[in-house]
């Protein structure tokens, strides 16, 4: 709906970070439309089939029912929300829809479309309309199996051949609000991919700083120190993963080097607790700021909406002084917050990525430039070495402008409870997607080549270049003050910035539609999993956070479909890896997103297009409270808010158990004959709304039976619950 909206120009994109941090006021979309599924009784003209069918949709949807009914903690549904889905799913229960069954749904509704003037026409032809579209999405995912790549590097080939040629690396971290994506963490991540395995002078890490925080550039002042010794402590012990949070929480006997193991480990808990101290005290104490001097850059600080721009350069690495404890060269490192205001507007993380371009081309213009979510840590030193393994492969490498690494969670349950882990999306359709010229750009974890997202076109005379263009020596003050022009909001003015050059804007998914401009170009990508995971980052712990960002990434892929652009199973998820939970989870998810998510995308989209709504951005959180945390390791989904979203759910969960029930009492007072006549009928009506009833289970738990804080409200509980019976009433009176 965001999409179909936006096309209309009735709404504009908006950008939601996800959450790292879970509070008790955590609220999410205030917008309340109506999704339809129904089923018919009149007449009890149905099947068994059916029956069973109506109770696997109340399964799916058991969570919803005990967000809506059972829980009484602050992860259940809203009363609000139970309230409004009640009466919803009451109205629904008036629309009659005829159903009928045959070996081929399109081709059975394609011939019984009732005639002009009949009830129920445009029901029917929706659900026809419904049924193509879902045919059309299975074969193009089938289309994906066809031709899966896999592919592996050897990295010794790498270094035997150009270990003297290495291109330079920039790193990208990008950050945007340090109360949902802490300090803590976003140095963690900065410091892993400061230790890779490769030539120091030769690496650069930039921290795109979106929230313009003192708190992060504080905590980056740190990591700039304690790099000094952890660095060399990597590189000596070979340490991995080099995430210092994440080494130490995987080790638990320290064996070999146990001094040095707790000696640093002293220096990290220090850091830690200035910073965490820092943190929980809103800002920098004045005796802090008093010793470094870029602290100045926050005495014109207005708001994170409103200064100048921030380039400080931590650590030269150009500069031979620039050592750690051994006097070897350390990384350059640099903090950039570009500048905003509030009468521009600055295109969210996209903005973020163009502004690193032009300030790492000015500082050092590595040829090849990796972007990383900050929650989203190294878990391979030797990453950058199996990218340039295809970067640099004589044969095949100049054709290829992007390496995308697999994305994986360190956060997911055994039986992935949010469906987050997308275990078939990674295993299997970015493989094939890979056999047909190239997977998507995900948005990290992904090598480029700098002059792709300069616009470059491919040409078959392409040749690597490996110096860096940036030889003239200017003093860091230099280096700065120049690098604060390029980060200005009012560079890209009457440029191709966003358009042609960098990344896209104007798309929710800004590096899904940037990656495809790229493949547009002439340009081949290459899709790496490798079996020791190169990147792990967090997933969201709750269900608001997981529908939310759905909904964004849904609506910008149906922004990039509707574009004038656009060209117009549980044994693959074992195969995978998953478990039938795991599985099961998944289809809960899909169902839920679908009901909700991708709703609300469609809606924002035609309001955007109709110019009614501007886009927005919401970050997803990246760390929870301790109860939360303690649900998510348990697998008992979090609700506990009170949104649209829920409201539809929980609504569609009790109409469904509404159904459910409905066809058990009538196959029970029917005798025999009604058994006969309803399997005969709707057997598979019966079935699909059973497995419905067993997916919405944790709904059911979080309406009724949950007492604890992530149940469903008891506002939304009764707002459902009046929905549904309004549904209900209108039904029995209108038949």
């Amino acid at each position: 709906m965001d999409t179909i909206q936006r096309k209309l120009g009735l709404s504009q994109t908006t950008f939601a970070i996800t959450v790292k941090v879970v509070t008790e006021d955590y609220q999410g979309v205030v917008v309340i439309k109506k999704f339809v599924m129904d089923i018919n009784f009149k007449g009890l003209n149905l099947s068994i089939m059916q029956i069973i069918l109506c109770g696997l949709v109340v399964t799916v949807n058991l969570p919803i029912y005990q967000g809506l009914f059972i829980r009484t903690d602050k992860g259940n549904i809203p009363s609000s929300i139970m309230f409004k889905s009640t009466v919803l799913a009451s109205l629904m229960c008036f629309t009659p829809i005829y159903w009928d069954t045959s070996p081929c749904i399109i081709i059975f509704l394609l011939n019984h479309i009732p005639k002009h003037g009949e009830d129920g026409r445009w029901v029917w032809i929706g659900l026809l309309g419904s049924e193509l579209w879902f045919g059309f999405y299975w074969l193009l995912t089938q289309a994906l199996r066809w031709s899966r790549t896999y592919r592996f590097t050897f990295k010794d080939r790498l270094s035997q051949r150009f270990e003297n040629e290495l291109p330079g690396v920039d790193i990208f971290v990008c950050t945007a609000d340090p109360t949902i994506e802490p300090p803590m963490m976003v140095i963690n991540t900065v410091l892993s991919v400061m230790a890779y395995d490769y030539p120091p002078e030769k690496l650069s890490v930039y921290l795109s700083d979106d929230g313009g925080s003192d708190l992060t550039f504080y905590a980056l002042l740190e990591a700039s120190e304690f790099a000094k010794q952890w660095i060399p402590f990597c590189k000596k012990f070979n340490v991995e993963p080099r995430s210092p949070s994440a080494y130490f929480a995987s080790i638990s006997n320290v064996s070999n080097g146990s001094h040095s193991n707790q000696a640093i480990k002293k220096l990290y808990k220090g850091m830690e607790n200035r910073i965490e101290n820092a943190t929980k005290l809103g800002r920098v104490p004045s005796e802090i700021r008093s010793k470094h001097k870029g602290f100045t850059h926050w005495d014109s600080y207005s708001s994170p909406r409103d200064h100048d721009s921030i380039v400080h350069i931590f650590l030269n690495g150009r500069d031979p002084n620039t050592t750690d404890v051994t006097g070897s060269t350390l990384p350059t490192l640099v903090y950039l917050a570009r500048e905003k205001r509030p009468q521009h507007f600055h295109n969210f993380k996209a903005g973020a990525m163009n502004a690193l371009i032009r300030v790492s081309s000015k500082i050092s213009n590595g040829q090849i430039i990796l972007n990383v979510d900050c929650d989203m840590y190294s878990n391979d030193s030797k990453s950058i070495r199996d990218a340039l393994c295809f970067l640099m492969d004589e044969k095949k490498g100049h054709e290829i402008a992007f390496i995308q690494f697999s994305q994986y969670y360190e956060n997911i349950t055994r039986n992935d409870l949010y469906g987050g882990s997308l275990l078939v999306i990674r295993e299997v359709e970015f493989n094939g997607l890979d056999g047909f010229g190239g997977p998507l750009y995900t948005g990290s974890g992904c090598f480029h080549r700098r002059d792709t997202f300069l616009g470059r076109k491919f040409s078959i005379g392409y040749k690597h270049e490996e110096k860096r263009e940036s030889t003239k020596r200017e003093s860091v003050l230099e280096l700065e003050a120049q690098s604060k022009e390029l980060a200005s909001c009012t560079y890209e003015e009457n440029t191709q910035w966003g358009k042609e050059v960098g990344l896209k804007y104007g798309c929710p998914v800004e590096d899904v539609i940037t990656g495809l401009s790229i493949q547009s170009k002439g340009w081949k990508s290459v899709y790496y999993n490798p079996p020791r995971k190169a990147f792990l980052g967090v997933a969201p712990t709750t269900l608001s956070q997981t529908l939310v960002q759905h909904k964004r990434w849904s609506e910008g892929d149906l922004q990039i479909l509707l574009s004038k652009y656009s060209p117009a199973c549980l044994a693959e998820f074992l195969w995978s890896g998953g478990t039938i939970l795991g599985w099961w989870n998944e289809q809960r998810i899909w169902l839920y997103k679908r009901a909700s998510s991708y709703l609300f995308a469609f809606i924002d989209t035609i309001l955007k297009s109709l110019g009614f709504s501007e886009s927005g951005f919401i970050i997803t959180a990246k760390v929870a409270d301790e109860d939360v945390s303690r649900r998510y390791q348990n697998e008992i989904m979090e609700f506990g808010t009170s949104t649209p979203m829920f409201t539809i759910l929980a609504t569609l969960a009790l109409l469904n158990l509404a159904c459910f029930v409905g066809v058990v009492k009538q196959l029970v007072m029917g005798g025999l004959e009604g058994i006969e006549k309803v399997y005969e009928t709707m057997f598979l009506q019966i079935l699909l709304c059973g497995v419905l009833v067993l997916i919405n289970w944790p709904l059911y738990q979080g309406l009724f039976l949950r007492k604890d804080k992530g149940r469903l409200p008891s506002s939304l509980a009764v707002k459902s619950v009046a929905f549904a019976l309004f549904a209900c009433i209108c039904f029995i009176y209108l038949n």
